[in-house]
């Protein structure tokens, strides 16, 4: 029912900023609590944060939480993950997701096919 399409992905120094955004098609996006999550090589899928269907309520890893904000635009159909003060155990394949449900519960049922973020001196 939603299709999502990550964006912004790249090589980035240590202590530098990247900016990921996931544009998102289908119904009902507007009601679904969308979240980030990533996967390094040899790891398990992590969330990164979430961000309710409103943007009344967010959520954050404690390992990214003070550097990442997340943020949506309803109405460009659109939800972005800046990414500040970057380290290297930061790389990882970053993926967005959709849940079409409230944000604590774990229901994520689409997702994007990733954005390749490396960071590395």
């Amino acid at each position: 029912q939603v299709q999502l399409e990550e964006s912004g992905g790249g090589v980035v120094q240590p202590g530098g900023s990247l900016r990921l955004s996931c544009a998102a098609s289908g119904r009902t996006f507007s009601r679904y609590t969308m979240g980030w999550f990533r996967q390094a090589p040899g790891k398990q899928r992590e969330i990164v944060a979430a961000i309710s269907w409103s943007g009344g309520s967010t959520f954050y890893a404690d390992s990214v939480k003070g550097r990442f904000t997340i943020s949506r635009d309803n109405a460009k159909n659109m939800v972005y993950l800046q990414m500040n003060s970057l380290k290297p155990e930061d790389t990882a394949v970053y993926y967005c997701a959709a849940n079409p449900r409230s944000l604590m519960t774990m229901t994520y049922e689409y997702w994007g096919q990733g954005t390749q973020v490396t960071v590395s001196s």
